[in-house]
């Protein structure tokens, strides 16, 4: 680090020498494990770019369309593009799907009857699929509403799925299989390529027809092969994440074979009109820009999440992955043992974030959630998780999950600005001792 930067730094963001001393030490560790990233990064930067090449993207596609939006030219040659780099005969890219939830339940909804029978093998779903399929809440139009069932697989002490106990879970009606890539509110990792492939294989021969649906939320781009690629009929994602680039402004997508994915079109509008309607309403262009820089932007967050597993595993808080473990979505976990620590943690992402810095943020009762949850978001696009931002649930054991970042250099001084709070808490002394935790 330049002396010019070091002094920025200390006067402009209340930095201490101690701190910086040990980001420092931390980055000259950590500087290998970066050299396969961006080899990660040049292939998919080139593999985005075939795709808007062999589609003849250009300047018309980034017209508005309103009404119906019959003629949509720049929506069907972003979704020929998606299919593209997914390797699917067809996918969904809208607007009017709002987040990664939005999309995953009109998958769901759009392929499921009843009488069908839905697993997740990798163990409960996120917070806010639970009340969609009807495990929590009152069931207002969940899935358990429409007479589908409902069974989960939980993950071996390993995180590994269970193959013993999916085979007994699947029966005559087992219609889908779900597999959730990324951790959610879990400790755990998250599921590499190599075991989606075993996964599909082993669903496969149980039962060639039934549907095996990834929820790729956290996972585009982090390798040279998405789960499409190693069988996977369907994945889901949202825009807001990893392939919005930062720049999508709202946005979900689903990518798989074209029976599933007009399904979803028809739950999406209405049957018989499925992926014929919807316009695009002037946000192609920022879909375009935001997809191509996505492999970049991923690739810096992954940084960051190294970076933050590095660091706060020399203190002593536990965190996973750790800083040399493979990365299998851009989600870094860390366990401070107290609400304290939670908090101090998403401040510090507060107060490094160009937007609402200024804003402390304080747990709340978050709709679709079982505890109070605190966010760090100072985004440009809100609820945007590949920007910087930081969440966690206020109970046992109090982890705080970490993801995201435009940039390396703006996720590296969330980092700092994030274990300054915690010295600032007394929570961790200006010798990088841990202080005052009970529940680690």
């Amino acid at each position: 680090m330049q002396n010019n930067t070091y002094r920025l730094l200390t006067e402009k963001f209340n930095i201490s020498k101690d701190v910086l001393d040990l980001i420092n030490k931390s980055e000259d560790l950590v500087s290998d494990l970066f050299e396969n990233l961006d080899d990660i990064m040049a292939y998919n930067q080139y593999k985005v770019l075939d795709a808007f090449q062999k589609n003849g993207i250009r300047d018309m596609h980034f017209s508005w369309n309103t009404g119906y939006g019959y003629d949509d030219a720049g929506r069907d040659a972003t979704e020929r593009v998606f299919a593209d780099i997914f390797n699917t005969e067809a996918a969904l890219v809208r607007p009017i799907i709002v987040n990664g939830t939005h999309a995953l339940t009109l998958t769901l909804m759009g392929i499921l009857r009843p009488g069908d029978k839905l697993i997740y093998c990798t163990g409960a779903p996120y917070d806010t699929l639970e009340e969609v399929i009807g495990i929590r809440g009152k069931g207002k139009g969940s899935l358990k509403e429409y007479g589908v069932s409902y069974d989960q697989v939980e993950l071996t002490c390993d995180g590994s799925i269970d193959f013993d106990a999916l085979r007994e879970a699947i029966d005559d009606d087992t219609k889908m299989v779900t597999l959730q890539r990324a951790t959610g509110y879990g400790w755990r990792k998250a599921i590499s390529i190599e075991e989606i492939e075993k996964w599909v294989e082993f669903v496969k021969s149980i039962n060639p027809n039934i549907i095996c649906m990834v929820d790729n939320c956290y996972g585009e781009f982090l390798h040279t092969k998405e789960p499409t690629d190693v069988g996977a009929d369907l994945i889901v994602g949202s825009l807001i994440k990893n392939p919005g680039g930062g720049l999508a402004p709202i946005g979900g997508y689903i990518a798989g074979k074209k029976e599933y994915v007009d399904n979803a079109a028809y739950r999406l509008t209405s049957p018989g009109l499925g992926k014929e309607v919807g316009a695009s309403l002037g946000v192609i262009q920022s879909f375009y820009q935001g997809l191509f820089q996505a492999p970049t932007v991923v690739s810096g967050a992954l940084k960051g999440a190294i970076f933050a597993a590095n660091i706060f595993e020399k203190i002593g808080f536990p965190v996973i992955p750790d800083s040399t473990e493979s990365r299998h979505d851009i989600i870094q976990a860390v366990t401070f043992g107290s609400p304290e620590g939670v908090i101090a943690f998403c401040q510090g992402i507060q107060a490094a974030a160009p937007v609402d810095s200024y804003v402390t943020p304080e747990p709340w009762d978050m709709p679709g959630y079982d505890s109070q949850v605190i966010m760090a978001a100072g985004a440009f696009v809100q609820g945007s998780s590949i920007e910087l931002s930081a969440d966690g649930p206020i109970k046992p054991p109090y982890a705080v999950y970490f993801q995201g970042g435009l940039t390396w250099y703006h996720a590296k001084l969330g980092i700092m600005m994030a274990l300054q709070k915690l010295v600032d808490a007394g929570i961790v002394s200006t010798d990088f001792q841990v202080q005052n935790v009970t529940d680690l």
